[in-house]
């Protein structure tokens, strides 16, 4: 319990204090899955994930 009280005191100020917003987000860039990373998931249906 600690260690979160821990990480939410570093969380930043403008997410804690709502009257002082982030900035508005930026798009993300598109992303396809490549055969590489295709293979790395090959056969994780077996294992029921």
């Amino acid at each position: 319990m600690s260690e979160l009280i821990d990480d939410c005191a570093q969380l930043p100020f403008a997410l804690t204090h709502p009257e002082h917003p982030l900035p508005a987000a930026r798009g993300a860039a598109p992303w396809q899955v490549d055969e590489r990373c295709a293979h790395q998931v090959e056969g994780m249906a077996d294992y029921g994930v």
